[in-house]
């Protein structure tokens, strides 16, 4: 599903993005207030970053587990002994909305001695999260929804950009998706290539995962429900409540992983202007 078909399919859910006049869509192309990126990760430190690592509190990054080397965003494990499912993950401490979220990551060097064989070179961007600080300390993961990353072992076929719902569902084609996890339609990106990876994220309307240039998954209304999620408060899981905002975390599951470009766009200023939301989301794309 390649962009020129992007905006079809959205049309095609329902979703608020309209056809629009061609003298409306030619306004809104002409105008030149596209979003700046907001850099998530400055390339310098993660003091506007949260860490919260199972079996520790909220704000311990449990043996420097999240760092920033070389203008790098790490995720290493040489202070662990063994990994023993302290599942990390890294808030950014500002809740969004409407957003493009762009992504770049690689996976390197090898897995932590103790790490599950299903979380070889695994990790995510968590999407729609609860605050980091309601999250209890034996908490595996935060309720989100997880665009999953992957990398390839140089031989099988292993998509990236894949869904998984740690205590949440999604609608997909209509019908209400409950299994944990799914794949995408996208290439396999195998060794320690850098890959870049966007999600569209138009409140709790529609969610978009898009690699070079191609829509690999989509679905609609995240909401609250269903498992996989551990040792959560019960407060926070408030099960078929919709979820239109959150905050975005970056994931450690026990394979070392470098991001060098976490940024976003902020879209909730044109998310009641249909035509021109479309266009901006066009220019991004």
């Amino acid at each position: 599903m390649k962009i020129k078909l992007f905006f079809l399919s959205v049309l095609t859910t329902g979703t608020i993005l309209s056809a629009c006049s061609s003298a409306g869509s030619k306004t809104a192309t002409s105008n030149n207030d596209t979003p700046q990126p907001i850099q998530l990760f400055n390339g310098n430190d993660i003091n506007d970053w949260t860490p919260k690592i199972r079996l520790h509190e909220v704000g311990e990054n449990y043996a420097n587990t999240f760092r920033v080397e070389d203008g790098l965003l790490k995720v290493r494990y040489d202070g662990y002994d063994e990994f023993n499912q302290q599942y990390g993950h890294l808030a950014y401490n500002t809740p969004y909305s409407y957003y493009l979220l762009r992504v770049e990551y690689r996976f390197v060097d090898e897995q932590v001695k103790g790490g599950e064989g299903w979380a070889w070179r695994n990790s995510g961007a968590m999407l729609h999260g609860q605050p980091p600080t309601t999250m209890l300390k034996d908490q595996d993961f935060p309720i989100s929804i997880e665009g999953q990353l992957l990398g390839g072992n140089g031989k099988e076929e292993r998509t990236t950009s894949n869904l998984c719902t740690p205590g949440t569902n999604v609608v997909i084609d209509d019908t209400l998706f409950t299994p944990h996890c799914t794949s995408s339609t996208s290439k396999t990106y195998h060794g320690d290539e850098w890959v870049t990876a966007d999600f569209l994220v138009l409140g709790d309307s529609l969610i978009q995962h898009i690699l070079e240039g191609e829509v690999v998954l989509e679905y609609t209304k995240p909401q609250i429900g269903g498992g996989n999620v551990e040792h959560y408060d019960l407060a926070q899981k408030e099960d078929g409540k919709l979820l239109d905002q959150g905050f975005i975390y970056l994931q450690s599951e026990s394979h070392p992983i470098d991001f060098r470009k976490v940024e976003l766009y902020d879209l909730a200023p044109y998310k009641d202007d249909n035509v021109k939301l479309k266009a901006i989301i066009q220019k991004l794309l």
